[in-house]
């Protein structure tokens, strides 16, 4: 430190530093490298700075590059898979007021009474089904009075290969109805007393006919006896009750 200030030895300095008269100022080679390096300081203080500046900036971090608006990029969207058509061909469709009156099998007094209820309307009730294995669908048909619906005749018609149908089932009585179900042949008839009205029969033969051996069979027949006392009289509906709260 002696080369940097003027000391008591007659104003003179050690090694090359030399000081300005009476000031007390370095201006030797000391002063020089002194100044340097504050500057060297100062320039790689900057550069640090400069340095922090570029990383906070690079898209790595999380500096202000990252912070931008939100992407306009769409929302990636599912697209729903077509269906597939179906390759199942409809059922065609039969005439059955013509295959009732062409058959000798129906009863002369249904096919006479087989007639229109309004218009061109026939009262005539018609199912298509698998019952009999043939090479289309089995032809379930009922006919209805007109006034009350009351089902007079069941008939099913078996399609051949050429085209034509089949008379392989026929029953003729009051209140028959037939319908197709998995694969067999169901029946109901209503059950009447001599008492009792069209809309109130004392009970049903419900008979389940399968098809085996070129026929059907009668494979269960269930019986059901209804409640006489519905239906003879007005009464009024009880008055709702609240629910018991445990």
């Amino acid at each position: 430190m002696r080369g940097l200030t003027g000391s008591g030895d007659g104003g003179g300095a050690s090694g090359d530093a030399v000081t300005d008269g009476g000031s007390g100022t370095t201006t030797g080679g000391g002063g020089r490298h002194l100044t340097r390096w504050a500057a060297s300081s100062t320039a790689l203080a900057g550069l640090a700075v400069i340095g922090l500046f570029a990383v906070s900036c690079s898209t790595g971090g999380t500096g202000t590059r990252d912070e931008g608006p939100a992407g306009t990029q769409p929302v990636a969207q599912i697209t729903p898979t077509a269906t597939a058509p179906s390759k199942a061909r409809p059922t065609p469709r039969v005439d059955a007021v013509a295959l009732l009156k062409a058959d000798t099998r129906v009863s002369e007094r249904v096919r006479t009474d087989l007639k229109p209820c309004t218009g061109d309307e026939y009262p005539v009730d018609t199912s298509y089904g698998k019952l009999t294995g043939g090479p289309g669908a089995d032809v379930v048909v009922n006919v209805m009075t007109c006034g009350d619906s009351v089902g007079v005749g069941t008939y099913v018609y078996r399609p051949r290969s050429n085209g034509t149908y089949e008379n392989v089932f026929t029953t003729e009585q009051p209140a028959v109805y037939g319908t197709i179900d998995r694969g067999d042949l169901v029946v109901t008839t209503q059950v009447y007393g001599k008492k009792d009205s069209v809309a109130y029969p004392s009970g049903e033969e419900v008979i389940t006919y399968h098809w085996a051996n070129t026929r059907f069979s009668e494979e269960d027949r269930v019986h059901n006896d209804f409640n006489r006392a519905v239906g003879a009289g007005e009464g009024d509906f009880p008055e709702p009750t609240e629910p018991t709260k445990n």
